[in-house]
């Protein structure tokens, strides 16, 4: 499997930003999120990442959204909640009687699902730096999708003083992802079928 080294991670030398100074940056293609005062730059994904984030909207989101249960949303997408001002998570849910939180072209509360998709290049974000802020957040379910190994990693119950999630579980490729929190049950492996390029 080929990689692309092409897409960069690049971060603030100080912790002085915020949501006023993020809206002024310029809408050019990459995607810009505030963490804990921290700004990261991130630059565009891999076709196999779209087609990944593609397949989670068309196998869990539309489904829940066409049963009035939740609503679902892809990046790029502003969330600002605690520690993030704001945070753009590549996939997420929030159910229909939360929809109060999703106000002024932005999403001002905590989902009730964040995924994100695993970079090869910087692995560390979603799997450090994000698991954390979103455990002190308190969302109450995390996936990290990880394309290398065609496999997700769930976490659930989150403990916002501890920075992490009491539980957590690898679904491997051949599993069945089974949401603790949410009604959804699918197969791994549809999450990756039928990419055209899969270059991590």
């Amino acid at each position: 499997m080929a990689v692309a080294e092409t897409e960069y991670l690049l971060q603030s030398p100080d912790a002085t930003w915020c949501a006023d100074r993020w809206e002024k940056l310029p809408y050019d293609g990459n995607r810009y999120e505030v963490i804990d005062g921290m700004l990261y730059m991130s630059t565009s994904p891999s076709v196999f990442h779209q087609w990944i984030i593609n397949r989670l909207l068309g196998l869990v989101g539309l489904p829940l959204q066409n049963r009035d249960f939740a609503y679902a949303f892809t990046g790029p997408i502003g969330v600002f909640m605690p520690g993030c001002d704001p945070i753009q998570p590549d996939f997420l849910l929030v159910r229909m009687e939360r929809a109060s939180i999703m106000e002024n072209r932005r999403i001002n509360g905590v989902p009730d699902l964040i995924v994100e998709i695993l970079s090869p290049s910087h692995p560390q974000l979603d799997t450090t730096i994000k698991r954390a802020t979103y455990a002190r957040a308190d969302v109450p379910e995390y996936w990290i999708v990880r394309p290398a190994t065609r496999d997700i990693m769930v976490y659930w119950q989150p403990e916002p003083e501890f920075g992490d999630f009491a539980h957590s579980r690898l679904v491997p490729a051949d599993g069945v992802l089974e949401s603790s929190t949410l009604p959804i049950s699918q197969r791994i492996a549809d999450f990756f079928a039928g990419s055209p390029d899969t270059t991590l």
